[in-house]
């Protein structure tokens, strides 16, 4: 019966992954915030039937969330990506090929039975999934991508569905297809969607049915691309492993404002340190970084300043970027300017295959080596033990500026601490 293509995705998957590390709040509504505690940016299925609305400042949100008893978490991201990386791996074994499109979706190929049925398949793995991690997914299957996104819609939003459909083998796909509304097209956005509707063309079926070359007219060969998909051609092939990234950033809003050039330091340090590990776990060395701050958009006199160099050997080492980005934050930095926000990004990244050795910066292959063996260890370290368990001095000890999360959960898959003791009387 050949190949279908399945699109897979944890349900509301970051108050998934809480409530699965405390099974306590099953069955309860949970929202989860962004950084500094500020929006919220995940639901639970309990949480959206209250009518919580996505994006909601906590702030205006509190007392409501409060009467209605709904659960608060931090936003955990050790425990969100390990979760993923889980979840990742077990999908491998299910799947003949897997693509990782997000930290909560994956397109995988499987092949059909002879019958074409996959149901049995798609159950099997739901339940996988559930026992061995605890976390809910929909399986939305179809014979291209797009296909599988619908399906994925609609195995989410019809509950007789049961978390799966598969739009490549059901009586009447197009029945199914007039359900979703042009907006909801994977690839369509605000302005087509106007575009479309102004032609009578306002779901997925007569997307897909509508005459080719007024299509490649508006949208050129992006716009036939989307409709042969939807008609079951698979256009689109599986990014087995992800394209090199060009540039990484890290950068937070600070829990409050930060007005000394000491606290800057640290801020930079730290975005720094987490930046060469990101390198380094991309197998990548950065040639040139940015540093750049700012004060918030909503206060009079804005301030945004940046600072750049090149790094005469590209390097991913921690000591070395460190040493690069600290002075560019006195270039940055003024006096009685209430800094919201700093950030650092590497650039000009290459890999790690070879390195092109600088006629001014000796350093012998064995000096290399022992540098890089010192990064494997620390990252090891940390890994191991938790994040900062080995600490550059200049990120400072327990800064006041770090980014609140006041309703932090456990962290008891990533963080020796957290893991649950069970004492037991003899």
């Amino acid at each position: 019966m050949g190949l279908a293509t399945a699109l897979i995705d944890g349900n509301n998957f970051y108050a998934s992954c809480e409530q699965s590390l405390d099974p306590s709040l099953i069955g309860k509504p949970v929202v989860v915030l962004s950084n500094n505690d500020g929006c919220i940016v995940a639901r639970s299925a309990e949480a959206r039937a209250l009518g919580i609305a996505m994006g909601t400042p906590y702030f205006k949100a509190r007392q409501e969330l409060e009467r209605q008893n709904v659960v608060v978490r931090s936003s955990n991201y050790a425990l969100y990506a390990d979760m993923s990386q889980r979840m990742m791996s077990l999908l491998e074994i299910h799947c003949e090929e897997l693509e990782i499109y997000s930290i909560d979706e994956a397109f995988g190929r499987v092949r059909r039975p002879k019958d074409g049925d996959l149901q049995s398949w798609g159950r099997s793995l739901r339940a996988r999934v559930r026992q061995d991690l605890g976390l809910p997914i929909a399986i939305g299957l179809g014979a291209s991508k797009s296909q599988a996104k619908l399906a994925n819609r609609l195995a989410k939003q019809v509950p007789a569905h049961a978390g799966i459909f598969d739009l490549g083998h059901c009586t009447d796909p197009d029945a199914w297809l007039e359900t979703i509304a042009i907006e909801d097209v994977w690839g369509i956005g605000r302005k087509l969607a106007r575009w479309c509707r102004l032609r009578g063309v306002n779901n997925a079926r007569l997307l897909r049915d509508m005459p080719s070359g007024e299509l490649r007219a508006k949208c050129g060969v992006v716009g036939l691309r989307l409709q042969r998909e939807l008609r079951g051609h698979a256009c689109l092939p599986l990014a087995l492993a992800p394209s090199p990234k060009q540039e990484t950033c890290v950068s937070r809003s600070f829990s409050r404002p930060i007005t000394t050039l000491e606290e800057l330091r640290q801020a930079v340090a730290t975005y720094v340190v987490r930046a060469a590990e990101k390198l380094r776990k991309q197998h990548q060395r950065a040639a040139a970084l940015t540093v750049y701050t700012r004060t918030s958009p909503f206060i009079p006199a804005f301030y945004s300043q940046a600072a750049s160099t090149r790094l005469d050997l590209p390097s991913n080492d921690t000591t070395v970027l460190l040493e690069a980005a600290l002075p560019l934050v006195d270039r940055i930095f003024r006096p009685h300017r209430q800094l919201a926000k700093a950030g650092v990004l590497m650039q000009h990244l290459q890999g790690t295959e070879l390195l092109q050795s600088h006629l001014l910066v000796p350093l012998s292959e064995a000096q290399q080596q022992r540098r890089e063996e010192l990064m494997r260890t620390i990252d090891r370290l940390n890994r191991r033990y938790g994040r900062g368990t080995v600490q550059w001095a200049a990120c400072g000890l327990h800064p006041s500026w770090m980014m609140r999360r006041e309703r932090l959960g456990r962290t008891a898959t990533t963080r020796l601490s957290d893991v649950p003791v069970v004492h037991a009387d003899r």
